[in-house]
């Protein structure tokens, strides 16, 4: 079955195709987890951009525990700083940009910004930084987020930091796709039901058909071990 990084990695990198271009900014270590995994399987010519900027590091085993450090761009084929990563998004070729958030709602809105009123939040938040232009500017923009429940998918988001092209959404329970402007139902995870989802999401769950999400193959596992020996996808469950 695998356990939940696991099979969210192995989502995220099934998301990438071969040829595409692809970014993570930091705090993002299951991202770079799925994208050197995609890399390793799938999807070999994929291009790996990150926020050192660094392209395609040789990274076949991480040993560390950041997603920004200084190895991803001095073991890189070329250099490509971030500022060029905006203007590359903003041109249209930037394929997939992997972001997270604190609230999403139906509409594929994010909000990295304030919970409760914006001028007297009762949580001010980082903000959207990258976010706010990679959304509605990168082809696919694809979310992952380690929790879910009704104050993470709600109705309305308190603040909208940013809307676009969210095209995916990735959590410990299912899969989330956009389609015909909101968010459905793509697919429910190993262990999964779908009364577990509708419970802990405010917007009501919608789908085309009800599918499992395929379990990692023993090939993606092994591969998993062998990128990422320390575990560095699973932080965000710590």
């Amino acid at each position: 079955m695998g356990r939940p990084c696991d099979v969210m990695t192995v989502c995220l990198a099934r998301l990438i195709r071969d040829g595409e271009t692809v970014f993570h900014g930091v705090s993002s270590h299951m991202p770079m987890v799925a994208t050197l995994l995609a890399k390793a399987t799938h999807a070999p010519n994929a291009v790996h951009l990150n926020i050192p900027g660094g392209v395609d590091p040789h990274k076949p085993r991480l040993v560390s525990y950041t997603s920004a450090g200084d190895d991803l761009l001095e073991t890189a084929e070329a250099a490509f700083p971030l500022q060029e990563v905006f203007d590359l998004s903003m041109r249209g070729g930037l394929d997939v940009a992997f972001l997270s958030g604190v609230q999403f709602d139906r509409l594929g809105s994010v909000n990295a910004s304030v919970i409760g009123d914006y001028p007297r939040p009762k949580v001010r938040l980082p903000g959207g930084a990258g976010s706010a232009v990679l959304i509605p500017t990168a082809k696919r923009a694809i979310i992952w987020r380690t929790k879910h429940d009704r104050r993470t998918f709600c109705e309305k988001v308190d603040f909208v930091t940013a809307r676009g092209h969210v095209s995916d959404i990735v959590t410990p329970l299912c899969a989330f796709t956009m389609y015909g402007g909101e968010l459905i139902l793509k697919t429910i995870h190993p262990g999964v039901s779908i009364e577990e989802i509708a419970e802990n999401t405010a917007f009501p769950i919608r789908y085309l058909t009800l599918e499992q999400t395929p379990p990692p193959t023993d090939e993606e596992l092994r591969a998993l071990d062998h990128i990422d020996p320390l575990h560095t996808r699973n932080l965000e469950f710590r």
